[in-house]
């Protein structure tokens, strides 16, 4: 289809109009000003040891200290020296449908201020065409006879500009960046949380293999030590009662046993679903305690730093900024709205005279709109984005809150699971030491069996409870890195790669609309 093409002096007298719309812009409504960091030092009551307590020859009892002012690795859960561990995270966030899902709300807000920006910014421009048939009586025209049968041709360029003159256009805009500044910190969020995740669910697979194995060989012993007195029961030596307290004894620790392999399964169901693959197809690496290497330098941020760097606080603040330009939005909507409007085109009753010099028609007007009377609705729609705003002032101080707490939290918790983890490991070796003695003493008949029974359930539960303190010092240092931020302001390329899923036959429509 053939369009009439625009003069010249059309342009200029439109043009006019649509820039002193633009350049007469303010925009009504508060201003965003950034909230100020809280005014703190410190993250806890109480000073912090820099060093941490060392708990030697065991798994995660090796030294620990505190840099302050320190930044954060992008990729943090290196420090663990794992290989298996740095698969498995890199599988998560490749295959991870909920980061996949955090990508996709993404790149839905970045596309919407798109379309905020071409509806609110630029002038719409449409292109209308037709032919069309008809049928006139010449009584209309005031004869007394006959009718007209013609042919109507006409096409034309309409152009419909809203002024910004209150910034309501600009508000809106505003705000539709701002949520997608909400979708992105979102997003670093969920990479944040896929990431400690899957640390800690290792760590966790990792201690629960490890408490079975010390389980496994605490029956063997309470299972041999069973077999013994059976034996000296036959010979007088020992009574029914003792037999049947260490049957008893193995058939509980047969329990935890059970007990440690159903959650040993959940654990690596749990790292299956982290990695976004079915549990039978998963194919998870198996983890040691022992493999894993703890950090031995643990960043710590500035306080006031730590606003900037947490994803949760960022989109909260986002969300702030996104509200108060809502705000700005409602109050442009009680002012006076103007706008500007034209076309250019041609009609004729010929199609070949469409074109032609003497077919030309064109059309320029303007309108203001100001609401008077709509039963309170603009009014309470500007009341409730004040309340809106008010809302989410008292969620950004809630965020902030939140994580302080957390980092004090985490300070505390590797402060005293390093003082537990070498209190436990004593504990350990003098239980295992002591039931050894008891046990020898036992055979040459100089300790009674009660005694024996006795140090065997000490050894079992000093042993269960070391490697819990273990596992917690690798689990507590990842929830430091998380709750300082985990350094994603460090990380190269974006946090999730999407991948094409949409329907092959969706095809999409190319132009400028």
């Amino acid at each position: 289809m053939f369009l009439p093409k625009v003069s010249q002096s059309f342009c200029l007298k439109l043009l006019p109009l649509i820039c002193a719309g633009a350049l007469s812009a303010c925009a009504v409504g508060p201003d965003f000003k950034q909230p100020e960091s809280p005014k703190t030092s410190s993250y806890t009551e109480t000073t912090l040891s820099q060093k941490l307590t060392t708990a030697p020859g065991v798994p995660g009892g090796s030294s620990q200290e505190f840099i302050e002012g320190a930044d954060i690795e992008a990729q943090w859960w290196e420090l663990y020296k794992s290989p298996e561990l740095d698969a498995l995270i890199k599988k998560a966030l490749e295959q991870s449908p909920t980061l996949g899902a955090a990508d996709a709300a993404l790149r839905v807000a970045q596309e919407n201020v798109n379309a905020q920006i071409g509806g609110q910014y630029f002038p719409a421009v449409s292109a209308s065409g037709g032919a069309t048939r008809q049928l006139q009586p010449s009584a209309i025209y005031g004869l007394p006879y006959g009718s007209d049968t013609y042919n109507l041709y006409n096409a034309s360029v309409n152009v419909t500009y809203k002024l910004d003159v209150f910034g309501g256009a600009r508000r809106a805009v505003e705000g539709a960046k701002a949520q997608a500044e909400v979708a992105q910190f979102q997003l670093e969020g969920a990479y944040l949380s896929l990431t400690a995740n899957v640390v800690t669910s290792a760590v966790k697979e990792a201690a629960l293999r490890a408490q079975m194995q010390a389980t496994e060989e605490i029956l063997k012993a309470q299972t041999n030590l069973a077999e013994v007195t059976e034996k000296q029961l036959l010979i007088g030596t020992v009574s029914k009662v003792d037999v049947t307290s260490q049957r008893t004894l193995v058939s509980n620790s047969q329990v935890d046993l059970f007990t440690y392999e159903r959650n040993l399964a959940f654990a690596r169901n749990q790292l299956a679903a982290l990695v976004g693959e079915l549990p039978s197809n998963a194919n998870i690496a198996k983890f040691d305690l022992a493999n894993l290497q703890l950090p031995e330098k643990l960043p710590l941020s500035v306080p006031s730093n730590l606003v900037r760097q947490r994803p949760d606080v960022r989109a909260a603040e986002a969300q702030l900024k996104a509200q108060n330009a809502f705000v700005g939005v409602a109050t442009a909507n009680l002012l006076p709205q103007f706008n500007i409007t034209g076309s250019i085109g041609s009609a004729s009753l010929t199609s070949n005279n469409l074109f032609g010099p003497n077919s030309s028609l064109w059309s320029l007007g303007g309108g203001i709109l100001q609401p008077l009377f709509q039963g309170g609705q603009l009014l309470a729609q500007r009341r409730g984005a004040i309340a809106a705003y008010e809302q989410a002032a008292f969620q950004y101080q809630a965020t902030v809150l939140n994580a302080f707490q957390e980092v004090a939290n985490a300070l505390r918790a590797l402060e005293t699971g390093a003082q537990a983890l070498k209190a436990a490991s004593d504990a350990e070796r003098y239980a295992y030491e002591t039931l050894e003695l008891v046990q020898q003493q036992y055979k040459l008949g100089t300790a009674s069996y009660l005694a024996v029974l006795y140090y065997q359930n000490q050894y079992q539960q000093a042993k269960v409870k070391s490697v819990s303190a273990q596992a917690t010092r690798f689990s507590d240092t990842a929830a430091l890195f998380a709750a300082l931020g985990g350094g994603w302001w460090n990380r190269s390329g974006p946090a999730f790669k999407p991948k094409d899923i949409a329907n092959k036959d969706q095809n999409e429509t190319s132009g400028n609309n």
